[in-house]
């Protein structure tokens, strides 16, 4: 692991922000380091605040969205939540990585209001679903990036979107198990939400799938899979997402309540 990779996730341990079965699941990624390296993005010096909201999107890119013709709607999806964000009037204070299934990083760390929206240069679906050594390596990389920002004396919260329409398929380092203790740890230090939404085609119970992985029940959002289901259910992520950005108390609300909180 890097250098400050290292030094930001051993400082989250120290802290007691996760626990050593996190450390041990990290450890299972062999390219865990270069990963949060490549995520970190912005310099903490670049944010004239006191205090950050990070939201991260974790999208699936398999060939099951393309196949069942849904790569505009996962576009508009997410393009929606970023408008939602810069709607609210809360931008300058929001920090925006968008990371795909299959490991593509669309940005890292990046101010809001530099965040390019989906296209189809930028989002194509063509991947497997290895959704469990993902979520690990993206969950690393939101610690890190909360330490980073903690040790420059600022604030943060974070709000985290697992976007997929299928089960685990792809993934050889990590299993629900590791995503569940990490998730836990990040949980329970009050400073982190992390949403699962489940596209269903009528065969995944990702009600069972998300909890296994430690996202908490009001947490969890399992729509249909087509067009019109996908942009409503990121709709309703960005509602909460808005909310959650507004202030220390609503994120606290916000998170209390889960999807739907007004």
């Amino acid at each position: 692991m890097s250098q400050t990779a290292q030094s930001l996730i051993q400082g989250a341990h120290d802290d007691g922000d996760i626990n050593s079965g996190s450390l041990s699941a990290l450890a299972n990624i062999t390219d865990i380091g270069n990963v949060i390296q490549q995520g970190l993005g912005m310099q903490v010096s670049d944010l004239q605040a006191s205090e950050v909201v990070l939201v991260t999107f974790l999208v699936d890119d398999s060939q099951s969205i393309a196949g069942a013709g849904n790569e505009q709607p996962m576009r508009d999806g997410v393009n929606g939540c970023l408008q939602a964000l810069v709607d609210s009037k809360q931008q300058d204070n929001i920090v925006v990585r968008i990371v795909y299934l299959n490991g593509t990083q669309l940005v890292p760390y990046t101010p809001l209001s530099n965040v390019p929206f989906l296209d189809t240069n930028n989002y194509r679906a063509n991947g497997c679903t290895p959704l469990y050594d993902e979520s690990v390596k993206t969950l690393a990389t939101i610690i890190a990036k909360t330490k980073d920002f903690e040790n420059n004396g600022i604030q943060v919260r974070t709000i985290t979107a697992i976007c997929t329409d299928g089960q685990d398929y792809g993934s050889h380092a990590s299993d629900a198990s590791d995503v569940s203790t990490i998730v836990t740890d990040m949980v329970g230090t009050e400073k982190h939400i992390v949403a699962g939404i489940g596209f269903d085609n009528g065969s995944t119970d990702f009600r069972k799938i998300f909890s296994e992985m430690g996202i908490t029940s009001n947490w969890i959002l399992t729509t249909g899979a087509t067009a019109d289901d996908i942009r409503r259910a990121f709709q309703v992520f960005s509602k909460s997402a808005a909310s959650a950005s507004k202030s220390a108390a609503h994120f606290a609300q916000t998170n209390a309540g889960g999807f739907g909180t007004p």
